[in-house]
């Protein structure tokens, strides 16, 4: 005969918050390369990243334009972000010919995509704030 304690530990079944976690991507007990909250979290990591979609948003500019928005940011860093945001495949940099040469960076469609997710993001942080 099994004990009270025993019958709620002996058969535990996993339960999953179906907006939390929609499909078996998210269904893990580690950080993952496949979950989609991980490829999220690292598309807007490292410190100025969401600063430079930010920019982006409000549509194509040169690497002098981002830095005279962002006169904080060193041009290796915004170097850094836009190489990474690049390969990530949420922007995309255009190089026109002539001179001086003119290169402009612009999000794509999945860099759009970031746009909710950031705007969660700030409301977020306001009401953890106290805002």
């Amino acid at each position: 005969m099994q004990s009270q304690a025993e019958a709620r530990v002996g058969h535990q079944t996993e339960t999953w918050d179906a907006s939390l976690v929609p499909d078996d991507r998210g269904r893990t007990n580690r950080p993952s390369p496949g979950c989609p909250v991980e490829v999220a979290l690292d598309a807007i990591s490292g410190r100025w990243t969401t600063l430079v979609i930010r920019e982006l948003m409000h549509g194509p500019l040169s690497f002098s334009e981002l830095r005279s928005r962002l006169p904080s940011l060193s041009a290796k860093v915004l170097s850094d972000r836009l190489h990474g945001l690049t390969a990530r495949g949420l922007t995309s940099c255009v190089r026109a010919t002539g001179f001086p040469a003119r290169t402009t960076y612009q999000l794509t469609e999945r860099g759009f995509a970031l746009r909710p997710l950031l705007i969660t993001l700030y409301a977020v942080g306001s009401e953890l704030l106290g805002d």
